[in-house]
C-alpha cells in the first residue's frame, strides 16, 4: 500500500474529497495534530471515517459490480467494447489478470485509506476520557465496525492482506506482512471488531446511517458465515465449521426478532431512493445531494451504469448477462428451472410473455421494448445500448434511478444519484440464516425463510406495468410446497438457497463470492462460459483456473511499497 498521510477535514469537506479521481488532492481549511483531540473534532474525525466508505469511483467501486457480478456470469462488462476500461474485461474473462492492473490497486489504496481514517480516530478516541467526551465507547466501536467493513472487503477479494490497527504506527506499515496472520487470524480479527460493536453499540442511533448493535451482529454473521467454509491453501472448501453456523444462526434470531428490520411489502422498493434508510436497510453506504458540498455525496460507483439515450448519454456498463435473465424463468409451478432455465433464451417482449418468470427479473434488468426503472412510457430501445453487436441490448436497474427523480444528478458526461449503496439488507440475513440452517441438516427449519422471500416476490408486480396498465410479462411464482411441489431434502434445499440468493441478491455485488466460499466458482463460471463463447464473441478467451482465480492477485504497487515483503496470491 502507498504511504497513507492522514489529512482529517471538517466533516463537510471530507465529503468533497471522494469526488476525485485521485487521492492527490491539496486540502483546504486543514486541521491536525491536537486540535484534533477535542470532543466536537473528535466527532468531526468519527464523520470523516463514514465519509471515506462511500469515497469510491467508478474505477474504484466499493459496490463490487465488477468483482462480485462481472466475474460471476451474472454480468457483461459492457461500455463501449473490451478496451473500455479493459482491466474489467480481464477481471470478466480472467484470461489477462495481472498485478499490474490499476484499478484492483486503487480499490486496495481506497480501502486502506478507510482503514487509516478509522484508526487515526481509535488512537485519538482512546486518548480521551469518557467524562470529557461521553460518547467515547460508542464511537470507539463504530470506528471498529467500519474498519471491519473494510477487512472484509479486502479479505473477501485478495485474501492475504496485512492487517494493521491503531496501535501501529505510519511508519510500520510496510513492516507487516500480508501472511503474517493465518486466515483463520484474519477471519477472527474481523470478526473482533464486529464483536466490538455488539458489546457498545447501541440498539438505535439518533442519526441515520450510524452503525447500531444489529448492523453488527449482521455483519459479524456474514463474517463467521463466510469463514464456517474452511478452505485449505488452494482455495479448495475441504468442510464447514458447525460452531460458527450455530452463532450465525444466534445472531440473525436476534436480528429477526428484535423486530426493527424485515422485507418491504414490493421488493422494488429497496431500489426507489424515497425508501433509503427503510425498513429493509440494515447497513448502507449514504449517499447525498446539495448538502454544501460542490457535487454531494453521490454514487460514484455507478456513474458507468447508465444507457445512452438522451435522458442519461453514458456509459452502458454492467449489463446482466443472458445467463443471468433466463434464470428468472419459472415452470409450471412457479419453481425455478434448474436444470434447464439456460435451454432457450429470453430476449424479447415477447419471450416475456410465453415464457413465465419471476418477477424480480423486471426490477433486475430491462431488455428493448420494456420500461425502464418504472416508468411506463419510458421504454427502453435497442439504440439506447452502447455496443449491443458486442454484448447485446440489456441494462441493469437496481444501482439506478429515472431521469426524473429528485435523487438525480448530471454531471456530464456522466450522471449519478444520491440513492444509498445498501451492503447489507434484510433479505440477506433471512437467506444467510437459511444456509447456515441447511449446513447444519436443518432444512425443514430452512423451508419457510427462502418461501417468505419468495412470498413477497410474488406480490412485487404493482410497479411492473406497461402503459395499459398490464403486467409487463407473464408473471408466475409460487412458494416450495414439500411433497406437492418437490423433494426438501438437504441437496433440494441448497440447490434451492443457492438459486434464491442468485436472484433476490442479483447484480448486488455478491454472487462472485457466494460462489468462492462455496467451493463450485471453477465448475460453475467454466460451465457458464462454455454456453456463453457461442453467444458472445468476446468470450472466446474466457476461463477460470482454479487454484488461482478465487483471489485477484496481490498489486505491485504495493509489492513494491513493503519492498517485497509481500507474498504473492498462489498462481500470479
Amino acid at each position: 500500500m502507498k504511504t497513507i498521510k492522514t489529512l482529517v477535514l471538517s466533516a463537510l469537506l471530507a465529503t468533497s474529497f471522494s469526488c476525485q479521481d485521485t487521492l492527490d488532492v491539496t486540502p483546504k481549511a486543514v486541521i491536525s495534530g491536537d486540535d484534533l483531540n477535542t470532543p466536537d473534532n473528535l466527532d468531526k474525525l468519527v464523520v470523516a471515517a463514514y465519509s471515506a466508505i462511500g469515497n469510491d469511483h467508478f474505477t474504484a467501486p466499493f459496490t463490487l459490480w465488477p468483482y462480485g457480478n462481472l466475474r460471476s456470469g451474472d454480468a457483461y462488462k459492457g461500455g463501449g467494447g473490451t478496451a473500455d476500461i479493459f482491466e474489467y474485461h480481464f477481471f470478466e474473462t480472467f484470461a489477462y489478470i495481472r498485478p499490474d492492473l490499476g484499478p484492483a490497486d486503487k480499490l486496495w489504496f481506497r480501502y486502506y485509506v478507510s482503514i487509516s481514517r478509522a484508526n487515526d480516530a481509535l488512537r485519538r478516541l482512546s486518548a480521551i476520557s469518557e467524562t470529557e467526551f461521553p460518547s467515547k465507547k460508542v464511537r470507539m466501536a463504530e470506528m471498529r465496525f467500519l474498519r471491519g467493513h473494510s477487512y472484509f472487503a479486502l479479505k473477501t477479494l485478495w485474501n492475504r492482506v496485512p492487517y494493521i490497527d491503531e496501535t501501529v504506527a505510519d511508519d510500520q506499515y510496510a513492516t507487516i506482512s500480508n501472511v503474517a496472520l493465518t486466515s483463520d487470524e484474519l477471519w477472527d480479527k474481523i470478526a473482533a471488531d464486529f464483536r466490538a460493536g455488539v458489546q457498545d453499540l447501541p440498539l438505535t442511533q439518533s442519526e441515520v446511517g450510524r452503525a447500531n448493535q444489529l448492523s453488527a451482529k449482521a455483519y459479524l454473521a456474514k463474517t463467521l458465515l463466510y469463514q464456517a467454509y474452511k478452505q485449505d491453501a488452494s482455495y479448495n472448501v475441504t468442510g464447514t465449521d458447525a460452531a460458527k453456523l450455530q452463532e450465525v444462526l444466534t445472531l440473525t434470531n436476534d436480528i429477526i426478532t428484535s423486530g426493527k428490520y424485515g422485507l418491504y411489502d414490493d421488493f422494488g422498493k429497496n431500489f426507489l431512493p424515497e425508501y433509503d434508510n427503510g425498513l429493509e436497510s440494515i447497513f448502507a453506504i449514504q449517499r447525498s445531494l446539495d448538502d454544501g458540498t460542490p457535487k454531494g455525496r453521490l454514487d460514484y460507483s455507478s456513474m458507468l451504469n447508465y444507457p445512452m439515450n438522451p435522458e442519461f448519454g453514458c456509459c452502458g456498463f454492467h449489463l446482466p448477462s443472458q445467463n443471468l435473465l433466463n434464470a428468472f424463468k419459472t415452470n409450471a409451478n412457479g419453481l425455478p428451472l434448474f436444470d434447464t432455465f439456460n435451454n432457450a433464451d429470453i430476449k424479447t417482449p415477447d419471450d416475456f410473455r410465453a415464457n413465465p418468470v419471476d418477477p424480480r427479473v423486471d426490477h433486475t434488468a430491462t431488455i428493448p421494448g420494456h420500461p425502464y426503472k418504472y416508468k411506463p412510457n419510458l421504454i427502453f430501445k435497442s439504440e439506447w445500448a452502447r455496443a449491443p453487436e458486442i454484448y447485446g441490448a440489456t441494462a441493469s436497474l437496481k444501482e439506478v434511478v429515472s431521469p426524473d427523480s429528485p435523487a438525480f444528478r448530471k454531471l456530464p458526461p456522466f450522471m449519478s444519484s444520491s440513492k444509498n449503496s445498501v451492503l447489507i439488507r434484510y433479505a440477506d440475513v433471512l437467506l444467510w440464516r437459511a444456509e447456515a440452517l441447511i449446513e447444519l441438516g436443518r432444512q425443514d427449519e430452512a423451508l419457510p425463510l427462502i418461501n417468505q422471500i419468495r412470498a413477497r416476490a410474488s406480490k412485487s408486480t404493482s410497479l411492473l406495468i406497461d402503459a395499459t396498465g398490464k403486467p409487463t410479462s407473464t408473471y408466475r411464482i409460487d412458494v416450495y410446497k414439500p411433497g406437492t411441489n418437490c423433494t426438501w431434502n438437504q441437496s433440494f434445499a441448497r440447490q434451492a438457497l443457492r438459486w434464491e440468493r442468485r436472484l433476490e441478491l442479483a447484480m448486488e455485488g455478491n454472487r462472485f463470492f457466494d460462489l468462492v466460499r462455496w467451493g463450485i466458482a471453477a465448475d460453475y463460471l467454466n460451465s457458464y462460459f462454455t454456453v456463453e463463447k457461442t453467444k458472445r464473441e468476446y468470450l472466446k478467451e474466457a476461463k477460470f483456473t482454479k487454484n488461482r482465480d478465487e483471489y485477484l492477485p496481490i498489486p505491485f504497487n504495493q509489492i513494491n511499497f513493503s519492498k517485497g515483503l509481500y507474498k504473492q496470491n498462489p498462481g500470479f
